[in-house]
């Protein structure tokens, strides 16, 4: 990165502090420096009509006729790309939750700094500064919303196929395991994803056609990769009606039965909301899953209202944490502090834990750091067929 390319915005209501911050970004090697003095003028400096555009904002909490709570709210609201350095006189656990509120509106914060501002820690909130790009959505092609009987034709038809996203161990590099993806190979819009189908068996409350239908066929891929000598396991994403029906151990045992797959090789994926439950039935599906050999993960953590005390008493394998807590974490101190939580309690409960949302290097090196088990997302691969897992494997091998 060329800080002398990048325009900065320093938003700062005393000239004497405004020249200060000028001055030490002035040192750190940027030559494009714009100065307001409050909130509104900062606002009118990032409309999209303005050249050069800013791309990072130095602001100061207290400015005149817009503080700075409500100028990170606005650039919200207009979608505003620019990352932003908060500063205040205010404490560090206030400039952390300024922080967190910043990230909840979706703003691109470097972090907070306390008064006064020092060029050390300046420069490392700049060096973490990443020019916006536009990438493709994680999902396959997004394509129209189908109806139900549609997505039952399609599921008829054997369009529905499971693609693949490797897992893999932070410490060593090793692939250990798949996540399945549900895709459809619609014959006129391609591959979608489950934004196209999703929705209509949701509200037909059938769901389970899906599940038995990727249950089956990640069970033969599964196998097909263990007879080319690749032992992977499978992680499932499976609804909780699906995991309480009353046949479901039954027929998951005769599923693998079929395709001569362990049950240590399979895992089951259920989001926070669902497996939070005090219902004795499902509690005790799950346990019968875990004592049978299946491995159980919490999917999307830190998206649902935590009961922390059944949490721990719920017999999961992995915590999975949510992409929102993982992408970017290293350079946005609220959203780290966060995710340290959520793998400190992984550790503290002796599960494993899976960063999900994975984008970049400074991603993979952070979670690292903080002792992270496994990592997954597009840093690694993109979900991917089970053909092209063998071609993959040897990739990644020679990088790694």
């Amino acid at each position: 990165m060329d800080i002398g390319q990048l325009h900065f915005l320093v938003a700062e209501g005393d000239p004497v502090l405004s020249d200060t911050l000028a001055g030490i970004l002035g040192q750190l090697g940027a030559t494009v420096i714009t100065k307001v003095p409050d909130g509104h003028t900062a606002l009118r400096h990032f409309d999209n009509g303005m050249e050069p555009p800013v791309d990072i904002a130095v602001i100061d909490l207290a400015l005149e006729g817009m503080d700075g709570l409500e100028l990170i709210r606005r650039l919200s609201e207009e979608r505003c790309n620019a990352a932003i350095v908060i500063v205040g006189a205010q404490t560090s656990a206030v400039l952390l939750s300024v922080e967190t509120m910043a990230v909840a509106y979706g703003v691109n914060m470097l972090g907070a700094i306390g008064k006064p501002v020092s060029a050390p820690r300046l420069e490392a909130l700049i060096s973490n500064y990443l020019a916006p790009v536009n990438t493709p959505p994680h999902s396959a092609a997004a394509g129209p919303v189908y109806s139900f009987a549609e997505v039952g034709r399609g599921l008829q038809a054997r369009e529905f196929d499971p693609f693949f996203q490797p897992k893999i161990e932070l410490a060593t590099g090793d692939v250990k395991g798949l996540e399945m993806f549900a895709r459809w190979r619609h014959p006129r819009y391609g591959v979608l994803g489950p934004g196209s189908f999703i929705k209509a068996l949701d509200d037909h409350q059938r769901i389970d056609f899906l599940d038995w239908s990727m249950i089956e066929k990640s069970a033969a891929a599964c196998r097909a990769l263990h007879d080319q000598g690749i032992p992977l396991a499978v992680s499932i994403n499976v609804d909780q009606g699906t995991l309480a029906h009353p046949q479901f151990m039954e027929q998951i045992n005769a599923c693998l039965a079929r395709h001569r797959i362990l049950a240590d090789y399979i895992t089951f994926e259920m989001t926070e909301s669902a497996v939070l439950t005090t219902d004795p039935h499902f509690l005790e599906r799950l346990l019968r899953l875990r004592m049978q050999g299946f491995g159980l993960a919490i999917d999307d953590y830190g998206t649902g209202r935590s009961n922390l005390q059944l949490l721990a008493r719920i017999p999961f394998s992995e915590l999975k944490i949510d992409r929102s807590f993982v992408d970017g974490a290293f350079k946005k101190q609220a959203i780290g502090v966060v995710l340290r939580s959520c793998l400190n309690l992984a550790s503290s409960l002796d599960r494993r834990s899976v960063a999900v949302g994975v984008e970049t290097k400074q991603d993979w090196e952070f979670l690292q750091g903080l002792g992270c088990t496994y990592a997954q997302g597009y840093y690694i691969a993109k979900p991917m067929p089970v053909e092209d897992i063998p071609g993959w494997l040897k990739e990644w091998h020679e990088f790694f």
